[in-house]
Formats: C-alpha cells, sequence, structure tokens
C-alpha cells in the first residue's frame, strides 16, 4: 500500500500554500478495520487510507550529526560542538550511496540547545491513548481518521485528526460538525510541536481552528510526557462538543441588519482586519447561506469567515493563519467584543477621512449610532455567552490540572 497519497490540487479546492504531499489516514493500527466517513471520502476522492501508526512512521525522521567550519586561512574543516546539523538519516545514506541524490538531507543547524523530537516521540503515546480512551463504548483510535500535511522537504508537518461520532449536527443539514485536534511540528525551531482545537464542518468543508488554546512544547531543554500531553487535551476536546452546539444556538440568534449598517458585508470584514479577497470570499458565502442577503446572524458570518480561510487563504499554516483564525472565532464566540471592533475600526477610518464638513460629520455620527444600537442590543445576550465561556474555561482547568 502507498504510504501517502500526492493529491492533484487542481482536483480540490486549493487549501493554503499547497502542501508536498498529503497523506489520508483512517484507523490507529492494522488492528482496526475503520474507513473513511462518507462526507470525508467524497471531498478526496480516491484518497487510499494509510493507518496512523504507518502514516506517522513514514514521516522524515531527524538525528544529529557533527557541524564543522572551515578555516580560510589552513582550508582545513574544524569541528565545533555549538552547533549541531538535523539531517534526515535515510536521505544521508542514499547521499552516501549517490552524490546526485534528489532530496538534501540536510533539515537545520541549531544551537547545541536544542533537543531533537521526532514524529514517534509525540504521536506514538497519542496511539496509546487512542486505543484506550472510548467514544460510545468504542475506542477512539476505532473512529479516528484525518490527515498530514508535508512542507520543506517533510521537515514541517501539519495533520488533522478527528473523530467519527465525537460531533455537533445541526438541524437540517446530514453532515456532522466533526470534532477533533490539529497539530504539527517542525525540525527548524519555528513553532516547536504544538496541538488545539479543531473541527470540520462535513456539510461544506469549512474548517474551524483553534477551539482551544494552543499547546505548545518548545524543541529546547526537557520534554514532557506525551501520553499525559495527549490524555489531557483530548478531554478539552470533548467538552468543546458538548458546548459547541449551544454557541451556535446562541449565535444563530443574534441578526446583523445590514440594511441599518454604514457599511456592507464585505466591509464587515475587511473592518475586522481581513484583507479584501478574503473578506469578499467571506461575504459572498455568508450571503450565499443566509435567508436575507442584508440580516445576517453570526454564526452564517462566522461560517462566511471559515469557508473564506479554508479555501481561499494565501499565506501558510501556522501564525499568519492564526491571526485570521481568532478573528474569525470571535464572530462565533465573542460576538461582542467583535462588534467593538468592527466600530473602532470604522471610527478610525471616519478620523482619516478628515472632517470634510458638517454634513459628512453629522452621516459620520449617524452610522456610528447605529453600531452602537446593534451593540446595545447584544448586551442582554452577551451574559449567556460569557457565562458558558467561563464554565467552558473552568473545566478546560479541571481537564488539564
Amino acid at each position: 500500500m502507498q504510504s501517502h497519497v500526492d493529491e492533484d490540487s487542481s482536483t480540490e479546492v486549493t487549501e493554503m500554500k499547497d502542501p508536498e504531499s498529503r497523506t489520508i489516514f483512517a484507523g490507529v493500527d492494522g488492528r482496526t478495520d475503520n474507513e473513511l466517513p462518507e462526507w470525508y471520502r467524497e471531498r478526496h476522492g480516491d484518497a487510499d487510507p494509510v493507518t496512523f501508526a504507518e502514516a506517522i512512521r513514514d514521516l522524515p525522521q531527524a538525528v544529529e550529526t557533527t557541524v564543522a567550519y572551515q578555516n580560510p586561512y589552513t582550508d582545513e574543516w574544524v569541528e565545533t560542538e555549538r552547533f549541531n546539523a538535523l539531517v534526515e538519516p535515510s536521505r544521508a545514506q542514499e547521499q552516501a550511496r549517490d552524490e546526485d541524490a534528489d532530496t538534501d538531507p540536510l533539515f537545520h543547524v541549531p544551537t547545541d540547545s536544542y533537543s531533537i523530537i521526532n514524529p514517534v516521540d509525540v504521536y506514538g503515546p497519542l496511539e496509546e491513548v487512542l486505543r484506550e480512551e472510548t467514544i460510545d463504548e468504542t475506542p477512539l483510535g476505532e473512529v479516528m481518521f484525518g490527515e498530514i500535511r508535508r512542507y520543506r522537504g517533510g521537515g514541517e508537518v501539519h495533520m488533522d485528526i478527528m473523530f467519527d461520532g465525537l460531533e455537533v449536527r445541526l438541524p437540517g443539514r446530514s453532515d456532522p460538525i466533526t470534532m477533533g485536534v490539529t497539530s504539527g511540528y517542525d525540525f527548524f525551531g519555528e513553532h516547536a510541536v504544538y496541538v488545539e482545537g479543531f473541527a470540520q464542518d462535513g456539510y461544506c468543508s469549512n474548517t474551524m481552528r483553534s477551539l482551544t488554546d494552543k499547546e505548545v512544547i518548545k524543541q529546547v531543554g526537557d520534554v514532557r510526557n506525551f501520553r499525559t500531553w495527549w490524555e489531557e487535551l483530548l478531554a478539552q476536546v470533548e467538552l468543546v462538543a458538548d458546548d459547541l452546539f449551544e454557541f451556535i444556538r446562541d449565535a444563530q440568534d443574534i441578526d446583523l441588519d445590514f440594511s441599518e449598517l454604514p457599511f456592507t458585508v464585505t466591509e464587515f470584514y475587511t473592518l475586522l482586519g481581513f484583507p479584501d479577497y478574503l473578506a469578499e470570499r467571506a461575504a459572498g458565502d455568508a450571503e450565499a447561506n443566509a435567508v436575507s442577503p442584508f440580516e445576517i446572524d453570526m454564526w452564517t458570518l462566522h461560517s462566511g469567515a471559515t469557508y473564506a480561510l479554508t479555501h481561499f487563504f494565501q499565506g501558510k499554516e501556522g501564525a499568519s493563519l492564526d491571526q485570521y483564525v481568532r478573528i474569525a472565532n470571535d464572530i462565533l464566540f465573542n460576538p461582542e467584543s467583535t462588534i467593538e471592533r468592527v466600530e473602532q475600526a470604522y471610527e478610525q477610518e471616519l478620523e482619516a477621512d478628515g472632517d470634510d464638513g458638517s454634513q459628512a460629520s453629522l452621516a459620520g455620527e449617524r452610522a456610528l449610532a447605529s453600531i452602537e444600537r446593534v451593540s446595545d442590543d447584544l448586551q442582554e445576550k452577551v451574559e449567556q455567552f460569557e457565562e458558558r465561556e467561563d464554565a467552558l474555561r473552568e473545566r478546560f482547568q479541571d481537564a488539564m490540572a
């Protein structure tokens, strides 16, 4: 069986920078007979999934090797213990056999304080947890599925791990919002190992990221017990699954009447900080899925934002994406903050335009007043969000204790 699937990006929706390869997996190991959910299989076409254990062991490894520098006066190479090169061992062997080998084995040359964390170090303990933890009396390892994406010669890896049955189902939709985690690491010292709560909406293939706080382990110093780490994180994801439906239901009850507001739906997203190309995509999706293109609820606005980020974001995974994910999530989980942000951005635009006369000034005051009315109308519902979020945070702390 082929251990990774290189999918032609022309046959599917483009997600961010195309990875060098994708691996689709289902089931934790060969003892599980798990298949991809129908909605996920339809999205990925003819993907031939491997097991998670096989996919992890197929990822590039890193080992340390000695670094030397050339003395420009003697032409001698002098070894130094201050730095160690990180190389992929199988590629180094290939290069030893064939000097013309295509793949460079070198990943990075960090200082001697760098601790290598290889994929099996991180995800091997997860395999053990998935065999033992259950959902509806079924081991999580039997219902897990997802994909692994490789960048930069396999030195940077991101993955989505989901659990069929750990889900939220919305009325009128046949496909669920499936919960899981997104995780990754690199050998370049940029974001070390990370994991955070994640979900994918099977109805529209939108990705919901940062549903829990991002947990990060640096590649310096001592490496912690990953088994305990995974147990705590999966407990958090289950807590989010319990509450996500309630957040969505509340957000569906908060409508923005754009016929009464001084900006369009596209401008709503640009005021929040989305670049124009994402704002246009988000607005198009929100307007298409709303009952009325002029009166759109906060869940639909959030869904528009995740649609744009999932299918049209032109940056790369990591910090450049995270900043927009936080904005999108606030639309759903913190609508009050979202309206405040829009109001502040609109006020700054008015100030930047300058005072062009009393008529313009009066129009600006009326526009701000219309935004403030929306904010005032939110107040009675804000307490529901705050109480639910506080309760969820408290349960997170208990799960991590």
